[in-house]
């Protein structure tokens, strides 16, 4: 079995606009201490849209970390610690590509982070989408594109579809539709 870890102290080191940062000083099974940081996320939704057609939507957007422009599935942080996962994923798909679902299937759990960070997001698939609008946040612009489930499993394992939540999403749609088309 697994000995114990204790934290003996955690302090709050930095309050963000999304984020809390705080310094855990923990003590380790072989007696050592070590001072950890631990990030707090609220939690997080995406969607896989899958149109008709069977395109995927996606969304172009800029990423100030990585200071590039990304693509990645449509997805936002909860309102409210407490607001269900399910509601954040259907207003960010219809705020971020102008579409709406009521068909929405949870796929798969992802924390993002897993060495300092306890971000959690749930990937839901959507279907039968119909076109309302885009309502982005003020400091976001976002350009929506459409791709094959061949084309984008194509940029992750050519390296240039990295976001995290991204390739969990369309791999475990991948692996949902195999399973189904095996049935």
């Amino acid at each position: 079995a697994m000995e114990k870890v204790e934290r003996l102290k955690r302090e709050l080191a930095y309050t963000g606009t999304v984020l809390k940062v705080y310094k855990d000083t923990v003590q380790v099974p072989n007696g050592n201490r070590a001072v950890w940081d631990y990030i707090h996320h609220d939690g997080a939704a995406a969607v896989v849209p899958v149109r008709d057609d069977g395109k995927i939507l996606m969304v172009r957007q800029y990423r100030n970390a990585l200071d590039r422009f990304t693509l990645e599935l449509p997805a936002g942080k909860v309102d409210e610690p407490d607001e269900p996962r399910i509601e954040c994923a259907k207003r960010e798909l219809e705020e971020e590509t102008g579409y709406r679902s009521d068909h929405l299937e949870l796929l798969i759990t992802v924390n993002t982070t897993v060495a300092f960070c306890d971000e959690q997001i749930e990937i839901y698939l959507a279907k039968d989408l119909t076109a309302t609008k885009q309502n982005l946040d003020e400091d976001e612009e976002i350009d929506v594109e459409a791709y094959t489930l061949d084309e984008l499993c194509g940029m992750i394992f050519r390296r240039e579809l990295r976001d995290s939540k991204t390739v969990a999403g369309i791999l475990a749609y991948q692996a949902k539709l195999q399973a189904e088309n095996k049935g």
